[in-house]
């Protein structure tokens, strides 16, 4: 649970409970493609029990799965289909097809293919902090999460989310880190790191298991070359990798966390408990060291709103 993360700012004053949650969420349920879809998206239940509730509260934290299903259907065998609808239509009239209806051919091919295709499925971990204002994502895809983000938005009243950003950027954080060797309080720096040129050539350094705190990779960053990730351990808790846009990938628990629960104590409100009471402490210490929030957007939008709604006559 929660492998990467991209984390999101909750605007202010968003004020929904659970029933509300899961009356809005069960209206978009997933539901696997049909014969001729393409693909599919919706939620399903976190605890993996048919019919159960859409979203969970485990310690005042809302966990939702999301879970998406496409057609795999190769491009070259979507062609192959789209030629010999062509040589057919050659054959009978003695003309090619031209653009338009290559186009109309290849929207009937995959029409065709599709009820044939393989399935494809992938789910997200959703993770809701209300009393922090957070929103986290378990993937590693701006793409997948803003598919998902979306989702959200048109699915629960009066929610608005923007990207944590922090005032200084992690690219920036990651250089001074290892070029001065003083991670921020709290934090370790660990053995792997990727270090790219801003020139042309766009080169690329990389260390695996290797010790960072050597005069290479300085030299590295004296010659201009930024960090794009970097491993780092919270409180000897955490590891993650930090990355120049502000994701946390591999994100694993260490054996410090477990201290204390027996081996059968696994179970979903279990990993839900564990993973939140460390990412909880975690995430508001990474901002820190990151030199804390600007007055994001949706504040700032919210505030506005907030002041016109005061200066309205009624």
């Amino acid at each position: 649970m929660f492998k990467n993360m991209i984390v999101y700012r909750i605007a202010p004053g968003w004020q929904v409970d659970l029933a509300q949650v899961e009356e809005a969420l069960s209206k978009a349920p997933f539901v696997e493609c049909g014969a001729t879809q393409e693909k599919s998206v919706g939620w399903v239940p976190p605890r993996g029990e048919a019919h159960g509730p859409l979203v969970e509260s485990v310690g005042g934290q809302w966990v939702l799965r999301f879970m998406a299903e496409s057609k795999v259907l190769p491009g070259s065998v979507l062609a192959r289909k789209v030629k010999e609808k062509a040589a057919q239509i050659e054959q009978q009239t003695g003309r090619k097809p031209g653009k338009k209806e290559t186009r109309e051919l290849k929207d009937e091919a995959k029409l065709d293919l599709l009820p044939m295709a393989f399935t494809k499925q992938g789910s997200m971990w959703v993770w809701i902090d209300r009393e922090a204002r957070t929103l986290v994502l378990d993937t590693s895809s701006q793409g997948r999460a803003d598919e998902v983000v979306t989702l959200l938005v048109e699915s629960l009243p009066g929610l608005s989310v923007a990207l944590i950003n922090t005032q200084t950027s992690p690219q920036a954080a990651m250089a001074h880190w290892l070029k001065e060797q003083e991670p921020p309080v709290g934090f370790t720096v660990d053995r792997e790191c990727e270090l790219k040129s801003a020139s042309e050539e766009k080169a690329v350094v990389r260390y695996a298991r290797h010790p960072l705190d050597i005069e290479e990779v300085q030299a590295h960053i004296a010659a201009g070359k930024l960090p794009t990730k970097l491993a780092l351990t919270w409180d000897d808790r955490v590891s993650f990798m930090l990355t120049e846009g502000l994701q946390l990938k591999k994100v694993a628990f260490l054996d410090t966390v477990f201290e204390g629960t027996k081996a059968d104590d696994g179970g979903f409100d279990t990993d839900v408990a564990i993973a939140t009471g460390e990412l909880c402490k975690l995430i508001p210490d990474l901002i820190e060291a990151l030199g804390g929030e600007p007055e994001s957007g949706v504040a700032a939008a919210a505030a506005a709103a907030s002041v016109d709604g005061d200066s309205a006559p009624f």
